[in-house]
């Protein structure tokens, strides 16, 4: 699938179809990428966006795809760029003229795209999900209903064989759909009511009935066979399976507001829950109320994260909002490090996830200086790459190329070619 609309040369490199990549860790299976660049080197194109955005580019072949709200989100709209250039070939949406509540500092279309190589599915929240082949033709567009919170949306949707599962929240609507892929046709869903806990323990303790909600992306694993759907929500880890919706198994302990999503690897699941609030640990595959299975569990995080964990060696490397990196041991909890990330612009803080290559992670500052660390239990900096514009989105990998949007533009980051003119 995709051959042709692939140009030569590009079938053998790594695509990277959706938020955080072709496994939803952060990694990629290529080690060739720039460690070093700036607004003037070792950029091969940079093409300038209509409007502010925060969710994050992906690649498929020689074609770049993005969400993009235009006029605040009256209308919401996915571009596609040309690979090579930075040119860009489409852009189609849907038009929405109800008000939609968002955070000031989280634009409409906040949720990335994903592809399969034939569609491209974006998430409009209230608007709708929408496919799109690859000449920008709309294959479906299918009703979810209102999606209503005061911060507005972030949940990505997923591609998982013949389905797209979506979380459509969060809000009083929430809902988590899974959708034909070739039609759009409604699969099954599973109403996810926002419960307020007894006791709050993140940033909102002594607000009874203070914001909540997840923002977190569906996670796909296959366990033994199974594949399963894994979402963190209002305090609970929750495990589905794929092909019917059923809850296979659950865990107490998430807090009200969840911002990151779900990392596996190795065959554990590390959960990072987001304002100020839970993280833990867990094996997928089991049945029922798991709590008891959790390996580690922290009720109360000091700090706040919006980022997402990557994972390498048994040790979750993430991204802290207020600017610091850190490194946990998965099996117990331990904190290893926790440094303060340098940075060039004026804000270090952060909401993108980490992004990881062979030894080295990539985190974007909301100056938009890419800092790229050692992923070691012992810390190390190994750079620091100013760009000049502020982000709060997530790097795309593919084929030697680094795909950065910021809230001005968007960039191809990659080490100069020999002979090549600059």
């Amino acid at each position: 699938a995709g051959v042709g609309v692939c140009s030569v040369g590009c079938l053998s490199a790594a695509n990277w179809p959706s938020w955080r990549g072709p496994n939803q860790d952060g990694t990629t299976p290529e080690t060739r990428f720039a460690t070093t660049w700036s607004k003037d080197r070792n950029v091969r194109w940079r093409t300038a966006l209509p409007e502010a955005g925060n969710s994050s580019p992906i690649v498929w072949g020689d074609r770049i795809f993005i969400t993009q709200a235009v006029q605040d989100g009256k209308q919401r709209t996915l571009m596609c760029f040309d690979r090579a250039t930075g040119r860009l070939l489409w852009q189609q949406g849907v038009a929405y003229e109800e008000e939609d509540p968002r955070h000031k500092t989280n634009p409409h279309c906040a949720a990335s795209p994903v592809t399969d190589g034939e569609r491209v599915v974006a998430s409009f929240a209230s608007a709708g999900i929408v496919a799109y082949d690859f000449s920008g033709t709309q294959l479906w567009r299918t009703d979810l209903g209102k999606q209503r919170h005061g911060w507005g949306q972030g949940s990505s949707p997923v591609i998982a064989g013949d389905w797209v599962v979506v979380y459509h929240g969060p809000g009083e609507f929430s809902t988590l759909w899974a959708l034909d892929k070739r039609s759009g046709a409604k699969k099954w869903s599973v109403p996810l009511k926002e419960e307020h806990p007894a006791e709050r323990f993140d940033g909102f303790a002594g607000q009874k009935d203070g914001m909540i909600g997840t923002f977190s992306t569906p996670l796909v694993v296959t366990v033994a066979g199974r594949q399963e759907v894994i979402l963190p929500v209002v305090n609970k880890l929750r495990g589905y399976d794929l092909g019917s919706g059923r809850e296979l198994w659950s865990a107490d302990g998430m807090n009200p507001l969840v911002y990151s999503s779900p990392t596996y690897s190795g065959g554990t699941l590390a959960v990072f829950g987001g304002f100020f609030g839970s993280a833990m640990a867990i094996k997928p595959g089991g049945s029922g109320d798991v709590t008891g299975q959790r390996l580690f569990y922290e009720r109360r995080l000091k700090k706040h994260c919006i980022g997402s964990p990557v994972i390498r060696g048994g040790h979750a490397y993430t991204a802290l909002t207020d600017g610091l990196g850190q490194c946990v041991e998965l099996a117990t909890g331990k904190v290893v490090w926790e440094e303060r990330l340098p940075a060039n612009g004026a804000s270090a803080q952060t909401w993108s996830s980490p992004v990881l290559v062979e030894d080295r992670i990539y985190i974007v500052n909301q100056s938009g200086d890419t800092v790229v660390l050692r992923a070691e239990p012992k810390f190390e900096v190994i750079a620091v790459n100013p760009v000049g514009e502020p982000s709060n989105s997530t790097l795309a990998l593919s084929d030697g190329e680094i795909f950065l949007r910021t809230q001005e533009a968007l960039w191809c980051l990659a080490e100069s070619k020999t002979g090549e003119a600059r």
